[in-house]
Protein backbone atom coordinates (compact mmCIF):
# COMPACT_ATOMS: atom_id res chain seq x y z
CA UNK A 1 0.00 0.00 0.00
CA UNK A 2 1.34 3.34 -0.87
CA UNK A 3 1.64 6.37 1.82
CA UNK A 4 1.13 10.09 0.59
CA UNK A 5 3.74 12.23 3.10
CA UNK A 6 1.81 15.54 3.44
CA UNK A 7 4.70 18.52 4.26
CA UNK A 8 3.56 21.08 6.76
CA UNK A 9 3.68 23.47 4.41
CA UNK A 10 1.72 22.15 1.86
CA UNK A 11 -1.45 23.57 0.94
CA UNK A 12 -4.40 22.55 -1.17
CA UNK A 13 -5.17 25.02 -4.19
CA UNK A 14 -7.96 23.40 -5.69
CA UNK A 15 -10.31 20.43 -5.19
CA UNK A 16 -13.06 18.52 -7.52
CA UNK A 17 -14.34 15.16 -7.82
CA UNK A 18 -13.86 12.84 -10.52
CA UNK A 19 -13.25 9.05 -11.45
CA UNK A 20 -9.45 8.45 -11.56
CA UNK A 21 -8.34 5.59 -14.45
CA UNK A 22 -5.09 4.36 -15.42
CA UNK A 23 -3.73 3.42 -18.57
CA UNK A 24 -3.17 -0.23 -18.74
CA UNK A 25 0.45 -1.11 -18.71
CA UNK A 26 0.33 -4.69 -20.85
CA UNK A 27 -1.60 -2.96 -23.66
CA UNK A 28 -0.56 1.02 -23.21
CA UNK A 29 -4.56 1.23 -24.54
CA UNK A 30 -7.35 0.07 -22.31
CA UNK A 31 -8.10 2.25 -19.29
CA UNK A 32 -8.18 0.67 -15.92
CA UNK A 33 -10.58 1.85 -13.16
CA UNK A 34 -8.54 3.14 -10.02
CA UNK A 35 -11.62 3.93 -8.45
CA UNK A 36 -15.10 2.60 -7.87
CA UNK A 37 -16.67 5.70 -7.71
CA UNK A 38 -16.08 9.46 -8.02
CA UNK A 39 -13.40 10.55 -5.42
CA UNK A 40 -11.66 13.52 -4.74
CA UNK A 41 -8.99 15.29 -6.73
CA UNK A 42 -6.43 18.14 -5.21
CA UNK A 43 -3.78 20.38 -6.25
CA UNK A 44 -1.16 20.78 -3.37
CA UNK A 45 1.29 23.21 -3.35
CA UNK A 46 4.76 23.18 -1.48
CA UNK A 47 6.00 26.43 -0.49
CA UNK A 48 9.46 25.07 0.24
CA UNK A 49 10.37 23.25 -2.67
CA UNK A 50 8.16 25.98 -4.97
CA UNK A 51 6.03 22.66 -6.50
CA UNK A 52 2.69 21.34 -7.35
CA UNK A 53 1.10 18.09 -6.51
CA UNK A 54 -2.20 16.68 -7.82
CA UNK A 55 -3.44 13.86 -5.12
CA UNK A 56 -5.99 11.55 -5.07
CA UNK A 57 -6.98 9.20 -1.82
CA UNK A 58 -9.49 6.44 -2.02
CA UNK A 59 -9.85 5.09 1.49
CA UNK A 60 -6.35 4.26 2.38
CA UNK A 61 -4.89 4.09 -1.04
CA UNK A 62 -3.43 6.60 -3.13
CA UNK A 63 -4.26 6.37 -6.41
CA UNK A 64 -3.25 9.64 -7.86
CA UNK A 65 -0.01 11.10 -6.19
CA UNK A 66 2.22 13.03 -9.51
CA UNK A 67 4.47 16.25 -9.39
CA UNK A 68 3.41 18.13 -12.31
CA UNK A 69 6.20 19.73 -14.54
CA UNK A 70 6.36 22.23 -17.05
CA UNK A 71 6.53 19.20 -19.74
CA UNK A 72 3.64 17.88 -19.12
CA UNK A 73 0.17 18.63 -21.09
CA UNK A 74 -3.27 18.04 -20.05
CA UNK A 75 -5.62 16.94 -22.61
CA UNK A 76 -9.40 17.02 -23.35
CA UNK A 77 -10.57 13.45 -24.92
CA UNK A 78 -13.90 14.67 -24.54
CA UNK A 79 -16.67 16.85 -22.99
CA UNK A 80 -16.07 15.01 -19.87
CA UNK A 81 -12.72 13.41 -19.72
CA UNK A 82 -9.79 14.68 -19.88
CA UNK A 83 -5.75 12.74 -19.29
CA UNK A 84 -2.11 13.67 -18.68
CA UNK A 85 1.07 11.20 -19.12
CA UNK A 86 3.62 11.35 -15.94
CA UNK A 87 6.64 10.24 -17.06
CA UNK A 88 8.12 9.82 -13.37
CA UNK A 89 5.22 7.11 -12.26
CA UNK A 90 5.52 5.85 -15.79
CA UNK A 91 1.65 5.62 -16.28
CA UNK A 92 -1.28 7.73 -18.02
CA UNK A 93 -3.84 8.99 -15.46
CA UNK A 94 -7.74 9.73 -17.19
CA UNK A 95 -10.12 11.46 -15.07
CA UNK A 96 -14.04 11.49 -16.09
CA UNK A 97 -16.24 14.33 -14.42
CA UNK A 98 -19.86 14.40 -14.01
CA UNK A 99 -20.33 18.28 -16.44
CA UNK A 100 -18.24 19.32 -19.13
CA UNK A 101 -18.20 22.90 -16.69
CA UNK A 102 -15.80 21.02 -13.86
CA UNK A 103 -13.57 19.64 -16.72
CA UNK A 104 -12.73 22.91 -18.03
CA UNK A 105 -11.90 24.27 -14.95
CA UNK A 106 -9.82 21.44 -14.09
CA UNK A 107 -7.91 22.13 -17.23
CA UNK A 108 -7.88 25.52 -16.86
CA UNK A 109 -6.24 24.90 -13.33
CA UNK A 110 -3.85 22.61 -15.10
CA UNK A 111 -2.20 24.84 -17.30
CA UNK A 112 -2.39 27.67 -14.35
CA UNK A 113 -0.21 25.13 -12.36
CA UNK A 114 2.05 23.75 -15.20
CA UNK A 115 2.59 27.90 -15.72
CA UNK A 116 3.26 28.48 -12.22
CA UNK A 117 6.32 25.38 -12.20
CA UNK A 118 7.85 26.81 -15.66
CA UNK A 119 8.06 29.67 -13.78
CA UNK A 120 9.75 27.95 -10.46
CA UNK A 121 11.78 26.31 -12.46
CA UNK A 122 13.45 29.25 -14.15
CA UNK A 123 14.08 30.86 -11.20
CA UNK A 124 15.66 27.84 -9.81
CA UNK A 125 17.77 27.42 -12.72
CA UNK A 126 18.80 31.28 -12.15
CA UNK A 127 19.43 30.59 -8.36
CA UNK A 128 21.79 27.88 -9.46
CA UNK A 129 23.76 29.63 -12.28
CA UNK A 130 24.38 32.23 -10.02
CA UNK A 131 25.36 30.00 -7.00
CA UNK A 132 27.87 28.39 -9.29
CA UNK A 133 29.11 31.15 -10.98
CA UNK A 134 30.31 32.55 -7.46
CA UNK A 135 31.73 29.05 -6.50
CA UNK A 136 33.79 29.06 -9.73
CA UNK A 137 35.37 32.41 -8.18
CA UNK A 138 36.07 31.28 -4.88
CA UNK A 139 37.68 27.94 -6.42
CA UNK A 140 39.94 29.75 -8.24
CA UNK A 141 41.71 31.60 -5.55
CA UNK A 142 42.10 28.33 -3.58
CA UNK A 143 44.40 25.49 -4.10
CA UNK A 144 42.93 21.73 -5.53
CA UNK A 145 43.82 20.00 -1.88
CA UNK A 146 42.49 22.44 -0.07
CA UNK A 147 38.65 22.14 -2.56
CA UNK A 148 38.79 18.56 -1.95
CA UNK A 149 39.23 18.36 1.46
CA UNK A 150 36.76 20.74 2.18
CA UNK A 151 34.56 18.65 -0.44
CA UNK A 152 35.01 15.94 1.64
CA UNK A 153 34.73 17.23 4.59
CA UNK A 154 31.02 18.52 3.82
CA UNK A 155 30.38 14.90 2.59
CA UNK A 156 30.98 13.36 5.61
CA UNK A 157 29.33 16.25 7.69
CA UNK A 158 26.26 15.22 5.35
CA UNK A 159 26.86 11.60 5.82
CA UNK A 160 26.74 12.09 9.91
CA UNK A 161 24.25 14.50 9.85
CA UNK A 162 21.96 12.31 7.72
CA UNK A 163 20.72 9.06 9.57
CA UNK A 164 18.89 11.30 12.46
CA UNK A 165 17.09 13.20 9.58
CA UNK A 166 15.85 10.14 7.96
CA UNK A 167 15.22 8.84 11.18
CA UNK A 168 12.87 11.78 12.02
CA UNK A 169 11.19 11.89 8.73
CA UNK A 170 10.72 7.85 9.26
CA UNK A 171 8.93 8.55 12.27
CA UNK A 172 6.74 11.20 10.92
CA UNK A 173 5.96 9.30 8.11
CA UNK A 174 4.74 6.57 10.46
CA UNK A 175 2.61 8.71 12.48
CA UNK A 176 1.31 10.34 8.70
CA UNK A 177 0.22 6.66 7.94
CA UNK A 178 -1.49 6.31 11.08
CA UNK A 179 -3.48 9.53 11.06
CA UNK A 180 -4.11 9.06 7.36
CA UNK A 181 -5.76 5.46 8.54
CA UNK A 182 -7.64 6.89 11.01
CA UNK A 183 -9.29 9.57 9.00
CA UNK A 184 -9.97 7.47 5.95
CA UNK A 185 -11.55 5.35 8.40
CA UNK A 186 -13.68 8.23 9.55
CA UNK A 187 -14.11 9.56 5.99
CA UNK A 188 -15.43 5.84 5.44
CA UNK A 189 -17.80 5.84 8.36
CA UNK A 190 -19.32 9.42 7.47
CA UNK A 191 -20.00 8.93 4.31
CA UNK A 192 -21.71 5.71 4.97
CA UNK A 193 -24.00 7.61 7.72
CA UNK A 194 -24.24 10.36 5.32
CA UNK A 195 -25.69 8.48 2.77
CA UNK A 196 -28.03 6.35 5.11
CA UNK A 197 -29.35 9.83 6.31
CA UNK A 198 -30.01 11.05 2.40
CA UNK A 199 -31.60 7.67 1.67
CA UNK A 200 -33.82 7.83 5.01
CA UNK A 201 -34.72 11.45 3.78
CA UNK A 202 -35.49 10.67 0.51
CA UNK A 203 -38.02 7.77 1.80
CA UNK A 204 -39.55 10.12 4.31
CA UNK A 205 -40.10 12.72 1.63
CA UNK A 206 -41.49 10.70 -1.09
CA UNK A 207 -43.53 9.06 1.66
CA UNK A 208 -44.90 12.86 2.68
CA UNK A 209 -45.77 13.54 -1.46
CA UNK A 210 -47.39 10.37 -1.44
CA UNK A 211 -49.55 10.89 1.46
CA UNK A 212 -49.98 14.78 0.89
CA UNK A 213 -51.55 13.11 -2.70
CA UNK A 214 -53.61 10.84 -1.30
CA UNK A 215 -54.73 13.27 0.51
CA UNK A 216 -55.90 15.78 -2.40
CA UNK A 217 -56.89 12.99 -3.93
CA UNK A 218 -59.39 11.72 -1.22
CA UNK A 219 -60.62 14.94 -0.85
CA UNK A 220 -61.52 15.50 -4.46
CA UNK A 221 -63.63 12.15 -4.58
CA UNK A 222 -65.48 13.10 -1.37
CA UNK A 223 -66.59 16.37 -3.23
CA UNK A 224 -67.45 14.86 -6.38
CA UNK A 225 -69.46 11.40 -4.39
CA UNK A 226 -71.20 14.44 -2.16
CA UNK A 227 -72.46 16.03 -5.14
CA UNK A 228 -73.38 12.76 -7.02
CA UNK A 229 -75.40 12.22 -3.53
CA UNK A 230 -77.12 15.34 -3.71
CA UNK A 231 -78.24 15.48 -7.13
CA UNK A 232 -79.34 11.34 -6.98
CA UNK A 233 -81.15 12.98 -3.46
CA UNK A 234 -82.98 15.34 -5.63
CA UNK A 235 -83.71 12.85 -8.36
CA UNK A 236 -85.12 10.23 -5.93
CA UNK A 237 -87.77 12.98 -4.98
CA UNK A 238 -88.85 13.81 -8.53
CA UNK A 239 -89.02 9.86 -9.10
CA UNK A 240 -91.10 9.10 -5.61
CA UNK A 241 -93.62 12.38 -7.24
CA UNK A 242 -93.72 10.94 -10.51
CA UNK A 243 -94.36 7.26 -8.71
CA UNK A 244 -97.17 8.78 -6.21
CA UNK A 245 -99.10 10.04 -9.70
CA UNK A 246 -98.70 6.34 -11.76
CA UNK A 247 -99.67 4.93 -8.51
CA UNK A 248 -102.93 7.41 -8.72
CA UNK A 249 -103.52 6.46 -12.59
CA UNK A 250 -103.30 3.24 -11.29
CA UNK A 251 -105.92 3.25 -8.99
CA UNK A 252 -108.31 4.77 -11.22
CA UNK A 253 -107.36 2.42 -14.10
CA UNK A 254 -108.60 -0.29 -10.95
CA UNK A 255 -111.48 1.68 -10.25
CA UNK A 256 -112.62 1.23 -14.03
CA UNK A 257 -112.17 -2.42 -14.43
CA UNK A 258 -113.91 -3.21 -11.67
CA UNK A 259 -116.66 -0.78 -13.34
CA UNK A 260 -116.51 -2.71 -16.47
CA UNK A 261 -116.68 -6.34 -13.97
CA UNK A 262 -120.26 -4.96 -12.54
CA UNK A 263 -121.13 -3.92 -16.01
CA UNK A 264 -120.60 -7.31 -17.99
CA UNK A 265 -122.02 -9.20 -14.93
CA UNK A 266 -125.56 -7.02 -15.71
CA UNK A 267 -125.29 -7.62 -19.11
CA UNK A 268 -125.06 -12.07 -18.24
CA UNK A 269 -128.27 -10.85 -16.24
CA UNK A 270 -130.04 -9.32 -18.79
CA UNK A 271 -128.92 -11.90 -21.35
CA UNK A 272 -130.44 -15.20 -18.69
CA UNK A 273 -133.63 -12.77 -18.33
CA UNK A 274 -134.09 -12.44 -21.84
CA UNK A 275 -133.51 -16.39 -22.36
CA UNK A 276 -136.55 -16.91 -20.04
CA UNK A 277 -138.16 -14.37 -21.33
CA UNK A 278 -138.16 -16.03 -24.51
CA UNK A 279 -139.20 -19.45 -22.81
CA UNK A 280 -141.89 -18.08 -21.49
CA UNK A 281 -143.05 -16.99 -25.04
CA UNK A 282 -143.32 -20.26 -26.62
CA UNK A 283 -144.65 -22.19 -23.70
CA UNK A 284 -147.37 -19.80 -23.41
CA UNK A 285 -149.09 -18.92 -27.00
CA UNK A 286 -152.27 -17.93 -25.99
CA UNK A 287 -151.07 -14.82 -24.06
CA UNK A 288 -150.42 -12.99 -27.27
CA UNK A 289 -151.36 -9.70 -25.47
CA UNK A 290 -148.44 -10.35 -23.06
CA UNK A 291 -146.61 -11.36 -25.82
CA UNK A 292 -146.91 -8.14 -27.36
CA UNK A 293 -145.83 -6.27 -23.85
CA UNK A 294 -143.02 -8.86 -23.54
CA UNK A 295 -141.99 -8.07 -26.90
CA UNK A 296 -141.95 -4.58 -25.92
CA UNK A 297 -140.04 -5.60 -23.25
CA UNK A 298 -137.62 -7.56 -24.60
CA UNK A 299 -137.14 -4.62 -26.98
CA UNK A 300 -136.60 -2.42 -24.02
CA UNK A 301 -134.02 -4.96 -22.65
CA UNK A 302 -132.37 -4.84 -26.00
CA UNK A 303 -131.78 -1.47 -26.27
CA UNK A 304 -130.84 -1.38 -22.58
CA UNK A 305 -128.79 -4.14 -23.67
CA UNK A 306 -127.14 -2.41 -27.03
CA UNK A 307 -127.06 0.71 -24.43
CA UNK A 308 -125.17 -1.60 -22.09
CA UNK A 309 -122.94 -2.49 -24.72
CA UNK A 310 -122.47 0.99 -26.14
CA UNK A 311 -121.28 1.20 -22.87
CA UNK A 312 -118.69 -1.10 -22.79
CA UNK A 313 -117.34 -0.30 -25.68
CA UNK A 314 -116.66 3.23 -24.30
CA UNK A 315 -115.28 1.50 -21.06
CA UNK A 316 -112.63 -0.23 -23.21
CA UNK A 317 -112.13 2.88 -25.38
CA UNK A 318 -112.29 5.00 -22.34
CA UNK A 319 -109.79 2.48 -20.76
CA UNK A 320 -107.61 2.46 -24.30
CA UNK A 321 -107.43 5.69 -24.00
CA UNK A 322 -106.00 5.83 -20.50
CA UNK A 323 -103.41 2.95 -21.08
CA UNK A 324 -102.40 5.32 -24.26
CA UNK A 325 -102.46 8.28 -21.78
CA UNK A 326 -100.36 6.43 -19.18
CA UNK A 327 -97.69 5.66 -22.28
CA UNK A 328 -97.82 8.58 -23.38
CA UNK A 329 -97.46 10.07 -19.77
CA UNK A 330 -94.42 7.41 -19.40
CA UNK A 331 -92.71 8.76 -22.49
CA UNK A 332 -93.20 12.73 -21.52
CA UNK A 333 -92.11 11.44 -18.05
CA UNK A 334 -88.97 9.74 -19.27
CA UNK A 335 -87.87 12.67 -21.74
CA UNK A 336 -88.84 15.14 -18.55
CA UNK A 337 -86.37 13.02 -16.34
CA UNK A 338 -83.48 13.38 -19.23
CA UNK A 339 -84.04 16.92 -20.15
CA UNK A 340 -83.96 17.03 -15.90
CA UNK A 341 -80.74 15.24 -16.02
CA UNK A 342 -79.33 17.81 -18.77
CA UNK A 343 -80.70 20.86 -16.37
CA UNK A 344 -79.07 19.12 -13.35
CA UNK A 345 -75.91 18.83 -14.84
CA UNK A 346 -75.66 22.55 -16.52
CA UNK A 347 -76.72 23.44 -12.67
CA UNK A 348 -73.59 21.53 -11.97
CA UNK A 349 -71.38 22.70 -14.28
CA UNK A 350 -72.93 26.28 -13.34
CA UNK A 351 -72.14 25.84 -9.69
CA UNK A 352 -68.15 24.47 -10.21
CA UNK A 353 -67.80 27.97 -12.53
CA UNK A 354 -69.66 29.86 -9.73
CA UNK A 355 -67.04 28.36 -7.25
CA UNK A 356 -64.35 28.33 -9.86
CA UNK A 357 -64.67 32.62 -10.07
CA UNK A 358 -65.04 32.87 -6.39
CA UNK A 359 -62.24 30.91 -5.97
CA UNK A 360 -60.42 33.63 -8.31
CA UNK A 361 -62.07 36.62 -6.68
Amino acid sequence: MTFVVFRGLEQPIFTTRAHVFQIDPSTKKNWVPASKQAVTVSYFYDVTRSSYRIISVDGAKVIINSTITPNMTFTKTSQKFGQWADSRANTVFGLGFSSEQQLTKFAEKFQEVKEAARLARDKSQEKTETSSNHSQESGCETPSSTQASSVNGTDDEKASHASPADTHLKSENDKLKIALTQSAANVKKWEIELQTLRESNARLTTALQESVASVEQWKKQFSICRDENDRLRSKIEQLEEQCSEINREKEKNTQLQSRIEELESELREKETELKDLRKQSEIIPQLMSECEYVSEKLEAAERDNQNLEDKVRSLKTDIEESKYRQRHLKGELKSFLEVLDGKIDDLHDFRRGLSKLGTDN
